[in-house]
């Protein structure tokens, strides 16, 4: 659990490091893009150690089928939040 704690604590800080530009409209625009691309970029980190950590107590609790599954559903879960992101992302640059 100790890595984990480190992984969403990375994502947090990805998420709020990205302090937004002023520089006028341009400014905000590309803050807002910089905002959205950490927060999508820190969602994938915590996603992939989920993925890892739920993989890994399925392969010892269900063997490597139940792993296998695990690993696809989280990899969907996971695909779905980074095209949610980028959506956001665009939305973002397009304003």
């Amino acid at each position: 659990m100790r890595h984990l704690g480190v992984g969403v604590a990375f994502a947090a800080a990805l998420a709020f490091a990205a302090v937004p530009v002023r520089a006028g409209d341009a400014g905000e625009k590309a803050g807002g893009v910089v905002e959205e691309s950490a927060r999508t970029g820190g969602h994938a980190i915590r996603d992939g150690f989920f993925t890892f950590g739920r993989t890994v107590r399925d392969f010892f609790t269900g063997g490597p089928r139940a792993a296998g599954e695990t690993w696809r559903e989280n990899a969907d879960r996971t695909r779905e939040n980074a095209r949610e992101g980028a959506g956001r992302v665009r939305d973002e640059a397009n304003r």
